[in-house]
Protein backbone atom coordinates (compact mmCIF):
# COMPACT_ATOMS: atom_id res chain seq x y z
CA UNK A 1 0.00 0.00 0.00
CA UNK A 2 1.47 3.32 -0.59
CA UNK A 3 2.02 5.66 1.85
CA UNK A 4 0.23 8.75 1.99
CA UNK A 5 2.06 12.35 3.17
CA UNK A 6 0.13 14.87 4.73
CA UNK A 7 0.79 18.25 4.46
CA UNK A 8 0.22 21.14 6.96
CA UNK A 9 -3.26 22.57 6.62
CA UNK A 10 -3.91 26.38 5.89
CA UNK A 11 -7.39 27.62 5.05
CA UNK A 12 -7.55 29.98 2.63
CA UNK A 13 -10.13 32.41 3.34
CA UNK A 14 -12.95 34.22 1.04
CA UNK A 15 -11.82 37.15 -0.81
CA UNK A 16 -13.80 40.46 -0.16
CA UNK A 17 -16.48 41.31 -2.26
CA UNK A 18 -16.07 43.11 -5.45
CA UNK A 19 -11.99 42.10 -5.00
CA UNK A 20 -10.45 41.77 -8.49
CA UNK A 21 -10.18 37.52 -8.89
CA UNK A 22 -8.23 35.32 -11.09
CA UNK A 23 -9.04 31.34 -10.73
CA UNK A 24 -6.23 29.74 -12.11
CA UNK A 25 -7.08 25.43 -13.08
CA UNK A 26 -5.07 22.86 -13.71
CA UNK A 27 -4.49 19.56 -12.98
CA UNK A 28 -1.18 19.67 -11.32
CA UNK A 29 -0.49 22.75 -9.09
CA UNK A 30 2.34 22.53 -5.74
CA UNK A 31 3.36 20.37 -4.13
CA UNK A 32 3.07 18.59 -7.77
CA UNK A 33 6.67 19.69 -9.40
CA UNK A 34 6.40 18.54 -12.87
CA UNK A 35 6.34 20.81 -15.29
CA UNK A 36 3.01 22.02 -15.49
CA UNK A 37 2.90 21.75 -11.25
CA UNK A 38 5.89 24.06 -11.32
CA UNK A 39 4.92 26.39 -14.25
CA UNK A 40 1.19 27.19 -12.83
CA UNK A 41 2.29 27.53 -9.54
CA UNK A 42 4.86 30.42 -10.49
CA UNK A 43 2.06 31.90 -12.73
CA UNK A 44 -0.35 32.05 -10.20
CA UNK A 45 2.28 32.88 -7.04
CA UNK A 46 3.34 35.61 -9.23
CA UNK A 47 0.32 37.32 -10.12
CA UNK A 48 -1.14 37.44 -6.53
CA UNK A 49 0.80 40.79 -5.60
CA UNK A 50 -1.84 42.27 -7.98
CA UNK A 51 -4.48 40.22 -8.25
CA UNK A 52 -6.75 38.09 -5.74
CA UNK A 53 -5.26 34.20 -7.05
CA UNK A 54 -7.42 31.45 -6.49
CA UNK A 55 -6.46 27.88 -7.75
CA UNK A 56 -8.70 25.12 -8.70
CA UNK A 57 -6.70 21.62 -9.33
CA UNK A 58 -6.58 18.30 -7.86
CA UNK A 59 -4.25 15.83 -5.82
CA UNK A 60 -1.08 14.90 -6.96
CA UNK A 61 -0.44 12.31 -9.52
CA UNK A 62 3.04 12.94 -10.71
CA UNK A 63 6.30 13.53 -9.10
CA UNK A 64 4.66 13.97 -5.78
CA UNK A 65 2.10 11.08 -6.09
CA UNK A 66 1.15 9.75 -2.68
CA UNK A 67 1.40 13.71 -1.00
CA UNK A 68 -2.16 13.88 0.61
CA UNK A 69 -2.33 18.14 0.48
CA UNK A 70 -5.08 19.84 2.22
CA UNK A 71 -8.36 20.63 0.63
CA UNK A 72 -8.23 24.43 1.25
CA UNK A 73 -5.21 26.44 2.36
CA UNK A 74 -3.74 29.42 1.39
CA UNK A 75 0.31 29.82 -0.03
CA UNK A 76 2.52 32.69 -0.89
CA UNK A 77 -0.32 34.55 -1.48
CA UNK A 78 -2.65 32.35 -3.53
CA UNK A 79 -5.99 30.73 -2.30
CA UNK A 80 -5.92 27.03 -2.99
CA UNK A 81 -8.63 24.16 -3.38
CA UNK A 82 -7.77 20.84 -4.22
CA UNK A 83 -10.44 19.15 -5.61
CA UNK A 84 -11.41 15.29 -4.93
CA UNK A 85 -10.55 12.74 -7.66
CA UNK A 86 -8.35 9.55 -8.16
CA UNK A 87 -5.50 9.36 -7.91
CA UNK A 88 -4.17 6.22 -9.80
CA UNK A 89 -0.68 5.44 -11.87
CA UNK A 90 -0.80 8.11 -14.87
CA UNK A 91 1.47 6.07 -16.37
CA UNK A 92 -1.48 3.01 -17.09
CA UNK A 93 -3.71 4.66 -19.63
CA UNK A 94 -6.81 3.22 -18.19
CA UNK A 95 -5.78 4.64 -14.63
CA UNK A 96 -5.19 8.04 -16.45
CA UNK A 97 -8.18 8.25 -18.12
CA UNK A 98 -10.49 7.65 -14.74
CA UNK A 99 -8.03 10.64 -13.03
CA UNK A 100 -8.72 12.58 -15.62
CA UNK A 101 -12.56 11.73 -15.56
CA UNK A 102 -12.66 12.04 -11.96
CA UNK A 103 -10.81 15.35 -11.97
CA UNK A 104 -12.85 17.15 -15.02
CA UNK A 105 -15.96 16.70 -13.39
CA UNK A 106 -14.84 17.80 -9.51
CA UNK A 107 -13.39 20.39 -11.57
CA UNK A 108 -16.28 21.52 -13.25
CA UNK A 109 -18.86 21.36 -9.96
CA UNK A 110 -16.38 23.64 -8.09
CA UNK A 111 -16.40 26.40 -10.98
CA UNK A 112 -20.05 26.39 -11.06
CA UNK A 113 -20.46 27.00 -7.48
CA UNK A 114 -17.05 29.30 -7.14
CA UNK A 115 -17.27 31.61 -10.19
CA UNK A 116 -18.78 34.71 -10.28
CA UNK A 117 -19.20 37.21 -12.64
CA UNK A 118 -16.46 39.48 -13.90
CA UNK A 119 -14.32 36.80 -12.86
CA UNK A 120 -10.95 35.66 -14.88
CA UNK A 121 -10.25 32.23 -15.40
CA UNK A 122 -7.10 30.84 -16.90
CA UNK A 123 -7.22 27.34 -18.07
CA UNK A 124 -4.25 24.69 -19.29
CA UNK A 125 -4.65 22.17 -21.89
CA UNK A 126 -4.05 18.97 -18.77
CA UNK A 127 -5.88 17.15 -18.93
CA UNK A 128 -7.52 18.12 -22.25
CA UNK A 129 -11.11 17.73 -20.98
CA UNK A 130 -10.29 20.17 -18.64
CA UNK A 131 -10.85 23.52 -20.51
CA UNK A 132 -14.41 22.61 -22.32
CA UNK A 133 -15.81 22.26 -19.36
CA UNK A 134 -14.48 25.25 -17.66
CA UNK A 135 -15.25 27.65 -20.49
CA UNK A 136 -18.57 26.42 -20.53
CA UNK A 137 -18.59 27.19 -16.87
CA UNK A 138 -17.14 30.65 -17.52
CA UNK A 139 -20.05 31.28 -20.13
CA UNK A 140 -22.67 29.82 -17.19
CA UNK A 141 -21.70 32.14 -14.51
CA UNK A 142 -20.64 35.18 -16.66
CA UNK A 143 -16.66 35.05 -15.99
CA UNK A 144 -14.34 35.59 -18.40
CA UNK A 145 -11.65 32.94 -19.72
CA UNK A 146 -8.25 32.17 -20.72
CA UNK A 147 -6.79 29.40 -22.10
CA UNK A 148 -3.48 27.85 -21.30
CA UNK A 149 -2.34 25.57 -24.59
CA UNK A 150 0.45 23.40 -23.20
CA UNK A 151 -0.49 20.13 -25.19
CA UNK A 152 -2.34 20.68 -28.45
CA UNK A 153 -5.12 17.63 -28.19
CA UNK A 154 -5.68 15.19 -30.32
CA UNK A 155 -2.66 16.05 -32.45
CA UNK A 156 -0.58 14.68 -29.45
CA UNK A 157 -2.42 11.70 -29.53
CA UNK A 158 -1.78 11.55 -33.04
CA UNK A 159 1.64 12.08 -32.94
CA UNK A 160 2.40 9.10 -30.46
CA UNK A 161 0.08 6.57 -32.18
CA UNK A 162 -3.06 6.49 -30.19
CA UNK A 163 -5.40 7.76 -32.57
CA UNK A 164 -5.99 8.27 -36.55
CA UNK A 165 -5.29 10.91 -38.20
CA UNK A 166 -8.14 10.54 -40.33
CA UNK A 167 -10.34 9.05 -37.50
CA UNK A 168 -13.81 9.86 -36.84
CA UNK A 169 -13.04 10.47 -33.48
CA UNK A 170 -9.83 13.31 -34.31
CA UNK A 171 -11.86 15.05 -37.22
CA UNK A 172 -14.68 15.39 -34.13
CA UNK A 173 -12.22 16.80 -31.57
CA UNK A 174 -10.86 19.35 -33.17
CA UNK A 175 -13.96 20.80 -34.35
CA UNK A 176 -14.52 20.49 -31.02
CA UNK A 177 -11.13 22.39 -30.66
CA UNK A 178 -12.56 24.65 -32.88
CA UNK A 179 -15.01 25.70 -31.16
CA UNK A 180 -13.43 25.86 -27.79
CA UNK A 181 -10.38 28.22 -28.98
CA UNK A 182 -13.37 30.72 -30.61
CA UNK A 183 -15.49 30.38 -27.09
CA UNK A 184 -12.23 32.24 -25.07
CA UNK A 185 -11.13 35.31 -24.92
CA UNK A 186 -7.24 35.14 -25.19
CA UNK A 187 -5.57 32.32 -25.95
CA UNK A 188 -1.76 31.88 -24.72
CA UNK A 189 0.76 29.38 -26.40
CA UNK A 190 4.07 28.20 -25.33
CA UNK A 191 5.57 27.82 -29.00
CA UNK A 192 5.49 29.91 -32.07
CA UNK A 193 5.05 26.53 -33.66
CA UNK A 194 2.29 26.49 -31.85
CA UNK A 195 1.03 29.52 -32.89
CA UNK A 196 0.61 29.20 -35.91
CA UNK A 197 -1.32 26.12 -35.96
CA UNK A 198 -3.93 27.15 -33.68
CA UNK A 199 -4.53 30.20 -36.09
CA UNK A 200 -4.87 27.50 -39.04
CA UNK A 201 -7.80 25.98 -37.15
CA UNK A 202 -9.34 29.64 -36.71
CA UNK A 203 -11.03 31.74 -39.16
CA UNK A 204 -9.45 34.76 -39.02
CA UNK A 205 -12.24 36.85 -38.25
CA UNK A 206 -13.51 34.87 -35.44
CA UNK A 207 -10.05 34.28 -33.79
CA UNK A 208 -9.28 35.71 -30.50
CA UNK A 209 -6.03 36.86 -29.25
CA UNK A 210 -3.08 34.17 -29.92
CA UNK A 211 0.08 35.20 -27.28
CA UNK A 212 3.06 33.04 -27.37
CA UNK A 213 4.64 32.95 -23.65
CA UNK A 214 7.14 31.10 -23.46
CA UNK A 215 8.10 28.74 -20.53
CA UNK A 216 11.14 30.01 -18.51
CA UNK A 217 14.72 28.73 -17.13
CA UNK A 218 15.05 29.01 -13.82
CA UNK A 219 17.95 30.79 -14.06
CA UNK A 220 18.84 31.78 -10.23
CA UNK A 221 18.74 28.62 -9.39
CA UNK A 222 20.47 26.09 -12.34
CA UNK A 223 23.70 27.77 -13.10
CA UNK A 224 26.88 26.72 -15.07
CA UNK A 225 29.21 24.48 -12.62
CA UNK A 226 32.57 23.03 -12.98
CA UNK A 227 32.74 19.90 -13.98
CA UNK A 228 35.23 18.83 -11.73
CA UNK A 229 33.51 19.28 -8.56
CA UNK A 230 29.42 17.24 -9.92
CA UNK A 231 28.47 14.48 -7.33
CA UNK A 232 26.84 12.47 -9.86
CA UNK A 233 29.94 11.96 -11.71
CA UNK A 234 32.04 10.87 -9.10
CA UNK A 235 28.90 8.71 -8.10
CA UNK A 236 28.39 6.94 -11.41
CA UNK A 237 31.84 6.35 -11.96
CA UNK A 238 31.65 8.35 -15.26
CA UNK A 239 33.88 11.20 -14.54
CA UNK A 240 36.58 10.30 -17.37
CA UNK A 241 33.46 10.01 -20.00
CA UNK A 242 31.99 12.53 -22.73
CA UNK A 243 28.20 12.03 -20.65
CA UNK A 244 25.29 12.33 -23.09
CA UNK A 245 22.34 13.31 -21.15
CA UNK A 246 18.63 13.21 -21.83
CA UNK A 247 16.54 13.99 -18.06
CA UNK A 248 12.67 14.56 -18.05
CA UNK A 249 9.75 12.72 -18.73
CA UNK A 250 9.51 9.58 -20.59
CA UNK A 251 6.65 9.79 -22.20
CA UNK A 252 5.10 8.75 -25.12
CA UNK A 253 5.74 11.58 -27.29
CA UNK A 254 9.48 11.41 -26.38
CA UNK A 255 11.91 10.24 -28.69
CA UNK A 256 13.92 7.45 -26.61
CA UNK A 257 14.02 4.91 -29.26
CA UNK A 258 16.01 7.34 -31.72
CA UNK A 259 18.28 8.15 -28.64
CA UNK A 260 18.86 4.52 -27.86
CA UNK A 261 19.74 3.46 -31.07
CA UNK A 262 21.98 6.22 -31.07
CA UNK A 263 23.95 5.00 -27.94
CA UNK A 264 23.64 1.06 -29.96
CA UNK A 265 25.47 2.68 -32.80
CA UNK A 266 28.27 4.37 -30.36
CA UNK A 267 29.10 1.07 -28.25
CA UNK A 268 32.20 0.87 -29.63
CA UNK A 269 33.77 4.22 -28.66
CA UNK A 270 34.35 3.47 -24.88
CA UNK A 271 34.93 7.37 -24.31
CA UNK A 272 30.57 7.86 -24.50
CA UNK A 273 28.59 7.34 -21.76
CA UNK A 274 24.67 7.89 -22.04
CA UNK A 275 22.69 9.35 -18.83
CA UNK A 276 18.82 8.50 -18.92
CA UNK A 277 17.57 10.47 -15.96
CA UNK A 278 13.28 9.82 -15.55
CA UNK A 279 10.64 7.68 -15.61
CA UNK A 280 6.99 7.52 -17.56
CA UNK A 281 5.20 4.62 -19.76
CA UNK A 282 8.41 4.42 -22.22
CA UNK A 283 10.91 3.55 -19.54
CA UNK A 284 10.31 0.07 -19.34
CA UNK A 285 10.99 -0.23 -23.14
CA UNK A 286 14.35 1.59 -22.69
CA UNK A 287 15.43 -0.74 -19.70
CA UNK A 288 14.76 -3.34 -21.72
CA UNK A 289 16.50 -2.66 -24.90
CA UNK A 290 19.54 -1.65 -23.05
CA UNK A 291 19.39 -5.24 -21.05
CA UNK A 292 19.19 -7.17 -24.36
CA UNK A 293 22.00 -5.21 -26.16
CA UNK A 294 23.59 -5.20 -22.97
CA UNK A 295 24.86 -1.73 -22.98
CA UNK A 296 27.46 -1.05 -20.29
CA UNK A 297 27.53 2.73 -21.84
CA UNK A 298 24.18 3.40 -20.34
CA UNK A 299 22.68 4.55 -17.14
CA UNK A 300 18.85 4.32 -16.64
CA UNK A 301 18.34 6.78 -14.01
CA UNK A 302 15.39 7.51 -11.61
CA UNK A 303 13.72 11.14 -10.96
CA UNK A 304 15.72 13.37 -8.87
CA UNK A 305 14.09 16.43 -6.35
CA UNK A 306 14.11 19.56 -8.01
CA UNK A 307 16.77 20.96 -5.24
CA UNK A 308 19.15 18.57 -7.00
CA UNK A 309 18.28 19.66 -10.48
CA UNK A 310 21.31 22.07 -10.92
CA UNK A 311 23.49 19.44 -10.29
CA UNK A 312 21.93 17.14 -12.28
CA UNK A 313 21.93 19.05 -15.81
CA UNK A 314 25.81 20.04 -14.86
CA UNK A 315 26.69 15.88 -14.88
CA UNK A 316 26.54 16.55 -18.69
CA UNK A 317 28.91 17.40 -21.63
CA UNK A 318 25.79 17.52 -23.70
CA UNK A 319 22.22 17.25 -23.13
CA UNK A 320 19.23 15.47 -25.43
CA UNK A 321 15.94 16.33 -26.46
CA UNK A 322 13.76 15.18 -28.85
CA UNK A 323 10.00 14.34 -29.67
CA UNK A 324 8.56 11.63 -32.11
CA UNK A 325 7.79 13.18 -35.46
CA UNK A 326 4.45 14.95 -36.06
CA UNK A 327 4.65 17.05 -32.70
CA UNK A 328 5.46 20.30 -34.38
CA UNK A 329 2.95 22.98 -32.77
CA UNK A 330 1.32 20.35 -30.53
CA UNK A 331 3.99 20.43 -27.67
CA UNK A 332 7.18 22.40 -26.53
CA UNK A 333 9.58 20.68 -24.11
CA UNK A 334 9.85 22.49 -20.76
CA UNK A 335 13.10 21.38 -20.35
CA UNK A 336 15.05 22.96 -22.89
CA UNK A 337 15.03 26.47 -20.23
CA UNK A 338 16.40 24.96 -17.87
CA UNK A 339 19.40 23.03 -19.65
CA UNK A 340 20.01 26.74 -21.45
CA UNK A 341 20.71 27.42 -17.69
CA UNK A 342 22.83 25.00 -16.90
CA UNK A 343 24.96 26.59 -19.76
CA UNK A 344 24.71 23.03 -21.92
CA UNK A 345 24.92 22.37 -25.77
CA UNK A 346 21.87 21.11 -27.23
CA UNK A 347 20.73 18.16 -29.57
CA UNK A 348 17.69 18.57 -30.66
CA UNK A 349 15.62 15.41 -32.11
CA UNK A 350 12.64 17.44 -33.46
CA UNK A 351 11.39 18.76 -36.78
CA UNK A 352 12.02 21.92 -38.67
CA UNK A 353 10.53 24.68 -38.01
CA UNK A 354 9.48 23.67 -34.35
CA UNK A 355 9.87 25.93 -31.45
CA UNK A 356 13.05 23.67 -29.93
CA UNK A 357 14.65 23.55 -33.57
CA UNK A 358 14.15 27.07 -33.70
CA UNK A 359 15.66 27.99 -30.59
CA UNK A 360 18.96 25.52 -31.36
CA UNK A 361 19.47 27.29 -34.28
CA UNK A 362 19.01 30.91 -33.14
CA UNK A 363 20.89 30.66 -30.49
CA UNK A 364 23.40 28.61 -32.00
CA UNK A 365 23.67 26.28 -29.21
CA UNK A 366 23.65 22.59 -30.93
CA UNK A 367 22.21 20.65 -33.50
CA UNK A 368 19.06 19.80 -34.94
CA UNK A 369 18.08 16.01 -35.85
CA UNK A 370 15.28 14.68 -37.53
CA UNK A 371 13.28 11.99 -35.32
CA UNK A 372 14.09 8.51 -36.08
CA UNK A 373 17.30 9.49 -37.87
CA UNK A 374 19.62 7.71 -35.55
CA UNK A 375 22.71 7.33 -37.88
CA UNK A 376 22.74 10.95 -37.78
CA UNK A 377 22.34 11.38 -34.58
CA UNK A 378 25.37 9.05 -33.97
CA UNK A 379 27.26 11.41 -36.62
CA UNK A 380 26.33 14.30 -34.48
CA UNK A 381 27.12 13.18 -31.06
CA UNK A 382 30.71 11.77 -32.38
CA UNK A 383 31.25 15.44 -33.95
CA UNK A 384 30.83 17.21 -30.77
CA UNK A 385 33.09 14.71 -28.61
CA UNK A 386 35.36 15.88 -31.17
CA UNK A 387 35.42 19.83 -30.86
CA UNK A 388 35.48 20.89 -27.81
CA UNK A 389 36.40 24.01 -28.86
CA UNK A 390 32.24 24.07 -30.28
CA UNK A 391 31.15 23.17 -27.01
CA UNK A 392 32.60 25.39 -25.35
CA UNK A 393 30.86 28.81 -27.11
CA UNK A 394 27.56 27.40 -27.61
CA UNK A 395 27.40 26.79 -23.78
CA UNK A 396 28.16 30.45 -22.97
CA UNK A 397 25.15 30.76 -25.40
CA UNK A 398 23.03 28.71 -24.29
CA UNK A 399 23.90 30.47 -20.60
CA UNK A 400 23.00 33.72 -21.83
CA UNK A 401 20.15 32.82 -23.99
CA UNK A 402 18.42 31.46 -20.41
CA UNK A 403 19.38 34.36 -19.08
CA UNK A 404 18.30 37.40 -21.65
CA UNK A 405 15.31 35.73 -23.55
CA UNK A 406 13.94 32.93 -21.58
CA UNK A 407 13.63 34.59 -17.73
CA UNK A 408 10.59 33.95 -15.17
CA UNK A 409 10.04 37.92 -15.10
CA UNK A 410 9.49 38.48 -18.54
CA UNK A 411 7.12 35.47 -18.93
CA UNK A 412 4.93 36.80 -15.75
CA UNK A 413 5.25 40.13 -17.26
CA UNK A 414 3.60 38.79 -20.25
CA UNK A 415 0.60 37.22 -18.41
CA UNK A 416 0.33 40.11 -16.31
CA UNK A 417 -0.28 42.06 -19.37
CA UNK A 418 -3.04 39.99 -20.01
CA UNK A 419 -5.02 40.24 -16.78
CA UNK A 420 -4.17 43.27 -14.75
CA UNK A 421 -6.47 45.85 -15.98
CA UNK A 422 -6.56 49.66 -16.24
CA UNK A 423 -8.77 51.66 -13.38
CA UNK A 424 -11.30 51.85 -16.63
CA UNK A 425 -11.90 47.75 -16.63
CA UNK A 426 -9.43 47.48 -20.34
CA UNK A 427 -6.94 45.23 -20.16
CA UNK A 428 -3.17 46.50 -20.35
Amino acid sequence: MKTREFLPRKPAPEAPPGADRLWVVSELYYPEQSATGYYMTRIAEGLASELHVRVLCGQPTYSARGVRAPVDEIRNGVHIHRCSSTTLDKNRLLKRSINLLTLSVAVVVQSLIRFRRGDRVLVVTNPPSLPFLVSLACKWRGAECVLLIHDVFPDALVATGILKTRSFLVRSLRWLNGLLYRSVSHIVVIGRDMQELVRERLPVNSAPPISVIPNWADADFIVPLPRADNPFLRRWGIEGKFVVQSSGNMARSSAIETMAGAAELLRGDTAFHFVFIGSGVKKPWLEKFVRERDLSCVDIVSPRPRDLLCDLLNAADIALLGVVAGMRGVSVPSRLYNILAAGKPVVAIAEPGSEVARVVLEESIGWVVDPGDTHRLAGVLAEARSRPDLLRPMGERARAAAEQSYRYGHSLELFRSIFTRRADGDAV
